[in-house]
């Protein structure tokens, strides 16, 4: 563990919480300062290009969720 954040593991479940959702925030409000790997752009890549060419296999979205509800349980 990190000297710097040691005193952040006293803090209360619900205080931590809070802190994660506060740093999260902070680096959702600068997405690009986000580093994207390589691969993960041309996953997208991938993915958008098959959907290009097949858009009848994309699903809406609420329909996603669905499945992804019932598979969980």
């Amino acid at each position: 563990m990190n000297a710097e954040f040691g005193q952040l593991f006293q803090l209360s479940v619900p205080q931590r919480l809070e802190l994660v959702e506060e740093l999260w925030d902070s680096i959702a409000a600068a997405p690009d300062a986000v580093p994207v790997p390589d691969w993960q752009k041309e996953e997208l890549a991938r993915r958008r290009a098959d959907y290009l060419n097949h858009p009848e296999s994309a699903v809406p979205w609420s329909e996603a969720k669905e499945r992804i509800r019932r598979r969980s349980g």
